[in-house]
């Protein structure tokens, strides 16, 4: 039985070499801010949000035009937490 991800972390690679990482409780989650927030606005240089799990009161955004790729990679936690 495959092992299923509990949550997506999204490394965000922008012009001038920033990178940021948010995380999505599932792929699904991701696909639809993907789709209908940073695609249709790709071109952009309006400020979208970036939606940042688990941290009250803190919120990103970024210029769609900015992002030059995005990374997404399945978290798998187990019984022991590996940091």
């Amino acid at each position: 039985m495959p092992r299923t991800p509990n949550e997506f972390a999204v490394h965000i690679m922008m012009e001038g070499g920033h990178r940021e990482e948010v995380r999505f409780p599932t792929i699904q989650e991701f696909q639809k801010w993907y789709s209908g927030e940073l695609v249709p606005k790709a071109t952009s240089n309006d400020f979208i949000n970036v939606p940042i799990k688990n941290i009250q009161g803190e919120y990103m955004v970024v210029r769609p035009s900015s992002v030059l790729a995005l990374r997404v990679e399945p978290i798998f936690s187990g019984s022991v937490d590996r940091f």
